[in-house]
């Protein structure tokens, strides 16, 4: 059963319309994949000159991301808040993402990690078609981490 934008705004420290996502239709302890349509809304936060730029699908994985979080932390305990470190290796396909007619497709998977640092791989399609992917390092607890930890993530 699909998680929806009431269960994402529950969880993601992501309130209002900078809640992207619209549902979590699937994941496991390695993966998630998320449904948006906000990427053609007019009011959508992070759209500038009329138009909401490609590397915008970065925000929309990294809260998948964040979404991934919350559904691996514990049930008796709040999910962690986390910060987007680096991304690394973007390709993007496309120019713009208002302009696309279909539903984000939103995958993130879990490529490594520890208790406090993760790196993910990530992907944003549309009818099958690949719009953006890279990879990027999380870190749960910035306090936590020294330099050369930092280095190895990115």
């Amino acid at each position: 059963m699909p998680l929806d934008h009431a269960w994402l705004l529950a969880h993601l420290p992501h309130q209002g319309s900078m809640c992207l996502l619209d549902a979590v239709t699937d994941w496991d302890t390695q993966h998630i994949r998320c449904t948006a349509t906000s990427h053609r809304d007019a009011d959508n936060p992070l759209r500038a000159h009329d138009r909401l730029g490609a590397a915008c699908g970065i925000e929309y994985a990294a809260q998948a991301m964040a979404a991934h979080g919350a559904l691996l932390a514990a049930a008796d305990g709040a999910p962690r808040a986390g910060y987007l470190a680096s991304v690394r290796g973007v390709d993007l396909q496309v120019m713009r993402l208002d302009d696309i007619a279909a539903d984000l497709d939103v995958e993130a998977e879990r490529l490594s990690g520890d208790g406090n640092t993760i790196l993910y791989g990530f992907r944003v399609s549309a009818a099958g078609r690949e719009l953006l992917s890279g990879r990027a390092a999380v870190i749960l607890d910035a306090a936590a981490l020294d330099a050369d930890k930092l280095g190895e993530l990115t």
